[in-house]
């Protein structure tokens, strides 16, 4: 491999994010249990989160808005104003939670700083993307934040001609297959899964992945025998 960047995904590659949504989901069925069983109730919020993805994007905003689109849906508009006021709290709670570092990502990225041109590829919301690798401590090993609408190879393909490499020379580690893998081996780039014990729906998919430029790891440390 001739690599020039290595680029890194945020959330629940960096730093814990998933189970904060998920226990934010709890509170959220069981502001909402007098109306559908939770099973019911997670089911509706997931198809609205998605049905809104093309407006909202990725990211805390979008998901407040889709709690109270969904809740308003499912108590057909009689929601009370001061349970609406509870999702906002619940949004603006997610939105405060403290950065956790997950084992292994700051010795990883102190070891290949120097050596490549480190990058984070995430999705979500720009503000708080950058609130977080502030918050973190991370922010200086990279050269470049680039926080996409998308991850679909066209996404990666524009961010490649903005750093001027070509694909080959593109290394990216994620903790989604879907999007963090897949398009990246589309557009002829190397890709590494290192697998988070718990992923969105929406980011699962149902078929292995076998490629010539793809590993997968058991934690992120263990990119530096790859790369070092």
């Amino acid at each position: 491999m001739n690599l020039k960047v290595i680029a890194f995904d945020a959330d629940d590659t960096l730093f814990v994010n998933e189970p904060y949504f998920q226990e934010t989901e709890q509170k959220f069925c069981a502001l909402m249990s007098d109306y559908l069983s939770e099973q019911g109730l997670s089911q509706e919020l997931f198809k609205t989160e998605v049905d809104n993805l093309h407006l909202y994007g990725y990211g805390i905003k979008g998901y407040t808005l889709s709690m109270i689109e969904a809740a308003m849906k499912i108590s057909n508009n009689t929601l009370s104003v001061e349970a609406i006021e509870k999702i906002i709290v619940f949004g603006k709670e997610l939105l405060q939670r403290p950065i956790e570092l997950l084992d292994g990502v700051e010795e990883t990225l102190k070891s290949l700083h120097g050596n490549y041109k480190l990058v984070v590829a995430t999705k979500g919301d720009l503000k708080d993307q950058r609130r977080k690798l502030h918050d973190s401590g991370l922010g200086a090993y990279f050269h470049h934040i680039e926080v996409m609408s998308d991850k679909q190879e066209k996404d990666y393909s524009d961010l490649l001609n903005r750093l001027e490499i070509k694909p080959k020379e593109f290394f990216m580690i994620g903790n989604s297959l879907k999007s963090d893998v897949l398009p990246v081996l589309g557009i002829g780039g190397y890709a590494v899964h290192v697998p988070y014990h718990t992923t969105w729906e929406h980011e699962k998919i149902s078929h292995k992945v076998e490629h010539p430029n793809f590993r997968t790891l058991e934690k992120i440390s263990d990119v530096l025998e790859i790369l070092l």
